[in-house]
């Protein structure tokens, strides 16, 4: 139990979700252009992905692209932060070595309990940037789509979402495993995590992308009969949105985890200096 609630895991947790929230912010049009066009089949969203942003930016406004950002925020702030605390709790309680399969393990379990947690929370963010629903907020948009779908609509796409809990699991486990490499040579800087955090989101996203896809439309309200029409006619449709996808996911992770790194660095290090001080 002291293992579950120790301040170390609380750092590890708060600075995962801060870092999210910066990277989000940051890269955060091209997350509503992955949206866009995985879920809209449209030839008004063919073309580069710096083409459609700025095409987008001129036809339908900059604030197009910062559409349901603060509900965003405050999604991505919870959900990392039950993940972040997740994963670094139950390698506390773990007796195992910290190699990369313990790692998978810890990734899936922590995953499993993020989506279980937090489903409702991005089924909503979905609808709101895609306009589909005129929520004024996240609580509001909890509270009608209870009403309306009930817990069904709550957690319509948790199925895909716990099966891609192997995105998180995979990039937790190839972060680490290079973070341990870099580690033990002496060379784990700023620079070096922001390279290792982007390539193992690169490694987990090209993997597990089908997966996502699935996950929006069904989210974003498309029934289940439907989309297997569309994959069985169009199967290219399920890596619609990968190049935004990946310079939006890569971008935001890796930047997330210079984060996370310098703020829990930062924090554990003042914490064993007060330790030491009042000893």
């Amino acid at each position: 139990m002291t293992s579950l609630l120790s301040y170390e895991t609380l750092v590890h947790a708060t600075a995962g979700a801060t870092g999210s929230v910066v990277g989000m912010t940051i890269f955060y049009p091209l997350d509503t252009l992955r949206s866009r066009i995985q879920v809209e089949d449209s030839k008004k969203l063919q073309g580069s992905t710096l083409g459609l942003l700025i095409k987008l930016a001129s036809e339908e406004g900059i604030q197009s692209l910062y559409r349901g950002l603060s509900p965003v925020l405050q999604s991505i702030s919870v959900s990392n932060f039950v993940y972040f605390y997740s994963f670094h709790a139950l390698r506390n309680i773990s007796s195992q070595p910290t190699t990369a399969l313990p790692d998978l393990l810890f990734g899936l379990i922590a995953g499993s309990i993020n989506v279980i947690l937090t489903s409702p929370l991005w089924v909503v963010n979905t609808r709101m940037k895609l306009e589909k629903n005129n929520y004024k907020n996240l609580f509001e948009g909890l509270l009608e789509l209870a009403r309306t779908e009930g817990a069904k609509g709550l957690w319509s796409g948790t199925v895909p979402s716990l099966l891609l809990v192997s995105n998180p699991a995979i990039q937790f486990m190839v972060y680490e495993s290079l973070k341990r490499t870099f580690m033990s040579q002496g060379s784990f800087h700023t620079y070096t995590s922001f390279l290792v955090g982007a390539t193992a989101k690169s490694v987990a996203t090209i993997l597990t992308y089908p997966l996502q896809v699935i996950q929006s439309r069904l989210r974003a309200g498309t029934n289940l009969k439907t989309l297997v029409k569309d994959i069985k006619s169009k199967p290219i449709s399920m890596f619609r949105g990968l190049e935004a996808k990946l310079l939006q996911t890569v971008m935001t992770a890796a930047l997330m985890f210079v984060v996370y790194e310098k703020l829990a660095n930062l924090v554990l290090i003042i914490m064993r200096i007060e330790k030491e001080n009042t000893h």
